[in-house]
């Protein structure tokens, strides 16, 4: 955008309805460029900071965001120097992207990969803290004090862990299916979790990234993130919430 685009046409592009309802969205005051309260016709460039109602807007027409259910056996890279195959190499060569946050090499489930690195700060920095949610299948079956010990955080070698939600949602024979739900991104965090309170994984998937989820997503297959996906992964990077 040399010259820049109209504001609405950013803001529309970005989920906030059609031109009309982002001209509405100007006209109350909800919308910002450059920290400064954005008047109607407003012309922003792919350098202006957009937000509305404090929250951060896309401004770039050519960003991508993919939504990966990475499966097992895959590394969380770019590249691999052993050849393993990576997350990079199951989506869209060009644009460029690269994985938000990682999952490690036995651990399925969902994966934004993106060229946005507004959105991969926020959604990576610890102080934001989004919620991530795994199904583990697990050896055994968690007691009530396993789970309030989850809950309450474990004592790993590298620290305490902040409380998790945990609940059994499943069992069969000696074995569990247990949803944990956690806003860290330590290395292996939950498997480490899981195996202090006793209960070993077997599987574990990531069903779940802050707002998004996708359960119709097999592994190894990908789709583009819908623009209010997008837009609500930016407001639980930054506290903010949509009126």
């Amino acid at each position: 955008m040399p010259d820049g685009e109209r504001v609405q046409k950013v803001l529309s592009r970005a989920g906030y309805g059609s031109r009309r309802a982002a001209e509405d969205l100007v006209r109350a005051g909800r919308v910002s460029v450059d920290g400064e309260r954005a008047p109607l016709g407003a012309r922003v460039t792919a350098s202006s900071r957009v937000a509305v109602d404090g929250v951060p807007v896309p401004t770039a027409p050519d960003l991508v965001y993919y939504l990966l259910h990475k499966p097992a056996r895959v590394v969380t890279t770019a590249h691999d120097p052993e050849g393993r195959p990576t997350v990079v190499g199951l989506v869209p060569p060009e644009p460029r992207v690269f994985p938000v946050g990682r999952l490690d090499y036995d651990t399925a489930g969902l994966l934004v990969l993106t060229n946005d690195g507004e959105l991969a700060q926020l959604l990576t920095h610890p102080s934001h803290g989004v919620e991530k949610t795994y199904l583990a299948e697990v050896a055994g079956l968690p007691s009530r004090g396993a789970l309030r010990r989850l809950r309450d955080g474990i004592d790993l070698d590298d620290g305490p862990t902040a409380p998790a939600r945990a609940r059994v949602v499943g069992q069969h024979a000696d074995a569990a299916a247990v949803e944990v739900t956690v806003h860290e991104g330590r290395n292996r965090q939950v498997r480490r979790m899981l195996e202090t309170v006793g209960h070993p994984v077997a599987r574990l998937v990531r069903t779940r990234i802050g707002p998004v989820h996708d359960d119709q997503l097999a592994p190894g297959e990908w789709r583009p993130l819908r623009p209010d996906e997008v837009r609500a992964l930016y407001e639980a990077a930054s506290g903010g919430t949509s009126r």
